[in-house]
């Protein structure tokens, strides 16, 4: 585990750097069970001790440890922090709270640290309570949030060489990237089978306690039957209707409409689902119904599904829509007339249009992925995203190796 604690995640950290002595905002990083926000938060630490601060400046609280196990409400929480800030010294402070959701009416604690000045403060916590709107309403917007995924392909890779593990072919270990997934702890897991276990584990634990206990779902069953046909059916397009038809005919459970849309918010809050809605180009606007929604991490599948042969094209699209979504792009499908393109990705005022492939070797599927784009009218980049090894661009269309793109981390150009 030492490993992992100094692995250093680039990318989160460059995005909490310039924040890093702001006492007047509180950093929260919000993300999955398990996707390695308690392993960032020590990597920043690590930096500031680099940086010269000193180790008594430097205050952190696992609320997850069984010494805080008592700490369940705002009281015991407040005397902590004070206790652990005595020893402080002159300078700056910081402050470093860990799994802060386990306190009941932790914001109003938080905030009085910050109205106080003289401590930049720190927080982590599990999605399904960390939630972006109770920060808004109840530490009156004074924070800035960092949402961590997974690992992407790149970080999984270097993760494997910081933890010297064998090489392996590129496709072999994309193979096994798209089947295990990418939470960080399941990498330096040796043993295929141990690994296996470990990830069932923390979805289970994802599942068990971050949504149906804590959320207090009554009906597990039906809720289990819910998350499994969401999960089962990730990256395609969803009608709610649909859905109920199909638990009611196929599956022998009636659910009404409003318990089945309450069931995927609480996974769209834990963070299980990602929602990307429908775009249409020619009203730009987002449109209602057929939304995709995929999953945290591809493991996810796996872990939850005794048949785990992996499909290519829903793991493809998956695994670029988190990278994208990590890299701070908005991702939706588009509508193109009667026909879709996989994404629409945007940032800032540019846009891009991408189709995802395993393969357009086939002159058939070759045709049915370029047709969206001849029904574009802008002149906004157009990217397809294939496995083939020898890509070729055709019709201004940028035809990338996916394998490779994630792999060096791609950024999309302009």
């Amino acid at each position: 585990m030492a490993g992992l604690k100094t692995y250093r995640r680039e990318y989160y950290l460059s995005q909490l750097r310039p924040f890093y002595e702001a006492d007047d905002l509180i950093k929260v990083v919000t993300g999955i069970r398990r996707c390695g926000k308690s392993c960032l938060l020590l990597s920043v630490m690590d930096e500031l001790r680099e940086r010269g601060v000193p180790e008594s400046n430097i205050v952190y609280l696992n609320l997850d440890r069984s010494e805080y196990r008592k700490i369940r409400d705002a009281d015991r929480l407040e005397r902590t922090i004070h206790e652990a800030m005595a020893g402080c010294g002159a300078g700056l402070r910081y402050l470093f709270v860990d799994e802060v959701q386990n306190v009941r009416d932790f914001e109003p604690v938080i905030n009085a640290v910050r109205e106080d000045g003289g401590t930049s403060i720190f927080l982590t916590g599990s999605n399904s309570y960390l939630l972006s709107g109770d920060l808004v309403t109840k530490l009156t917007g004074r924070y800035v949030e960092v949402e961590m995924f997974t690992l992407s392909y790149a970080e999984w890779l270097g993760m494997r060489r910081f933890l010297g593990l064998p090489g392996e072919s590129a496709p072999v270990l994309f193979r096994e990237y798209l089947t295990q997934g990418g939470f960080p702890r399941a990498v330096s897991i040796g043993d295929e089978r141990a690994r296996a276990m470990y990830i069932r584990d923390v979805v289970a634990q994802i599942f068990d306690k971050d949504v149906r206990t804590r959320r207090k779902v009554k009906d597990v069953a039906l809720f289990d039957r819910v998350q499994s046909y969401f999960v089962n059916n990730y990256a395609a397009p969803t009608n709610l209707a649909n859905v109920i038809e199909y638990l009611d005919h196929t599956e022998h459970v009636r659910i009404k409409r409003e318990t089945l849309s309450k069931y995927l918010r609480l996974l769209e809050d834990a963070k299980i689902l990602y929602r990307c809605p429908r775009f249409d180009l020619k009203s730009k606007r987002m449109l209602r119904g057929g939304d995709k929604f995929y999953l945290a991490d591809t493991g996810i599948y796996t872990a939850r599904n005794t048949d785990a042969r992996l499909g290519y094209g829903p793991a493809l699209e998956n695994v670029l829509y988190t990278h994208l979504r990590a890299k701070g792009y908005q991702v939706s499908v588009g509508r193109i007339g009667r026909l879709e393109c996989d994404f629409i990705a945007r940032r800032d005022s540019m846009y891009w249009y991408i189709q995802v492939s395993m393969s357009v070797l086939d002159p058939a599927v070759e045709e049915r992925e370029y047709r969206p784009f001849r029904y574009i009218r802008d002149n906004y980049p157009r990217y397809l995203f294939t496995l083939d090894p020898l890509p070729e661009q055709r019709d201004g269309i940028r035809h990338v190796n996916l394998m490779e793109f994630l792999a060096a981390d791609g950024e999309l150009r302009p």
